[in-house]
């Protein structure tokens, strides 16, 4: 047995490049940086922040989301698998390049940050929607009220 995932929160590094393909197939790239804090350790040698950058690759419904509400800036949480690919670069040298390929997207930070903060998943092609669990507010008055030594199971 074998898993691929990858987990990921950063901030987008440039504006998504969205791109068309035949049959109207989009697809979205864009770089994603991840930094672990720098720390100072016991004996006093300072280790500085490592920031670490990832091309993140958007498919179909996914990529129009990115398109729409992902700006340079926008912190990401994103959950997706690693596929590294090769190509031949202008000068016919051989490169290999490593990807993240997005099955979820949710957009962080404040609602005044992104027009849609949400979360947008991959798992169905045909079908991308906002899971962000909306805020229940409402207290009901039947649990106020009654004796406080109900049995509870804990």
């Amino acid at each position: 047995m074998s898993v691929n995932k990858v987990i990921l929160v950063g901030n987008v590094g440039r504006d998504p490049e969205v791109r068309y393909l035949d049959n109207n197939v989009a697809v979205a790239n864009f770089p994603l940086a991840t930094t672990e804090r720098g720390f100072t350790s016991r004996d006093g040698q300072q280790v500085p922040d490592r920031t670490e950058w990832h091309n993140i690759v958007a498919w179909r419904g996914l990529a129009q989301i990115v398109e729409k509400y992902v700006k340079k800036g926008n912190p990401l949480f994103i959950e997706g698998k690693i596929r590294t690919r090769t190509y031949e670069d202008k000068d016919g040298i051989k490169r290999y390049t490593t990807d993240i390929l997005a099955d979820n997207i949710e957009l962080l930070g404040r609602k005044s940050d992104n027009s849609g903060t949400g979360e947008y998943t991959a798992s169905s092609p045909s079908q991308y929607i906002n899971n962000q669990p909306q805020a229940n507010n409402v207290v009901n008055d039947d649990l106020l009220q009654g004796d406080e030594t109900d049995d509870l199971p804990f």
